[in-house]
């Protein structure tokens, strides 16, 4: 009994320090988002005093010609429909590498796990130099495009086809008479959707939160996502100490998309972590 009441004494301590860990930024993030700049840079965050939500919401919104509307209008079009693009590119080529047969099939499927180890950072700039090529630099597209291919996705997409799409249930449906496309689209991909809405999960999170791509390819602020937008402002606040309030105010604001995708998403998404773990 000791021995048992001790293990589990260790792993609640565990959980109850991740669980700080991850909370106590999200909280401070919070209430500092609802200070003044007076208010912000003193230690007693927990006082009413200089509590200014709205006003630093009206700050954020009117800064710089409202901008920042602008940095989260095209933060939702990268994220959201490239991640959505992405999802169901993903999806069909990991479908594809396990329903179909073809010449050096696993080569090809090996390159593709190859890539998921290259850090994105070494890819910025060949794509730059492609981008500037084809004359998209300074473009939506030259953001947009490279986020529509994830072979972390396409790896994802292969087990979740193995889990959820039985080949019998493929044959049965070419014998009916359905084209290839018709039973994909009509079989397939109806039961691949918990896999697909994974992958959007991911691919989400990881285009929401992606710097250094825009960071190289833009140069005009209007084209700017949220994240590229807040470090201007940020380093822009070390000469405009303005700056700082809007900064926390608009890195707040930043999370709620991720948030409500989490908690909109989430039966999905745990049902196709766990079919995607057991073949």
């Amino acid at each position: 009994m000791s021995t048992r009441l001790l293990s589990r004494t260790a792993v609640n301590t565990v959980v109850g320090i991740s669980v700080l860990y991850t909370l106590l930024p999200v909280l401070w993030l919070v209430l500092a988002a609802a200070k003044n700049g007076d208010a912000l840079f003193s230690s007693d965050l927990l006082s009413w005093r200089g509590f200014s939500p709205l006003e630093n919401l009206r700050d954020l919104l009117a800064m710089d010609n409202g901008i920042y509307g602008r940095w989260y209008a095209n933060s939702l079009l990268y994220g959201v429909v490239g991640a959505a693009i992405g999802a169901l590119v993903s999806i069909a080529c990991g479908y594809a590498f396990d329903k179909y047969h073809f010449r050096h099939k696993e080569k090809l499927f090996g390159l593709v796990l190859a890539a998921v180890m290259v850090p994105q950072t070494v890819l910025a700039l060949p794509l730059y130099l492609m981008a500037s090529g084809t004359e998209l630099v300074d473009t939506v597209w030259a953001v947009f495009v490279p986020v529509l291919f994830n072979p972390f996705g396409v790896y994802l997409g292969r087990v979740f086809s193995q889990g959820y799409v039985p080949g019998e249930i493929i044959e049965a449906a070419r014998i009916d008479g359905a084209s290839e496309l018709a039973t994909y689209f009509r079989v397939a991909l109806r039961m691949l959707v918990p896999g697909a809405v994974t992958v959007f999960l991911f691919q989400l999170t990881a285009i929401w939160n992606n710097f250094f791509l825009p960071m190289v390819m833009l140069s005009s602020q209007q084209l700017y996502p949220v994240s590229l937008g807040l470090y201007t402002w940020n380093s822009s606040a070390t000469v405009s100490p303005e700056y700082y309030p809007v900064v926390v105010m608009g890195s707040l604001l930043a999370i709620i998309p991720l948030l409500v995708a989490f908690v909109l998403l989430q039966r999905f998404w745990r049902s196709g972590l766990t079919a995607g773990a057991v073949k």
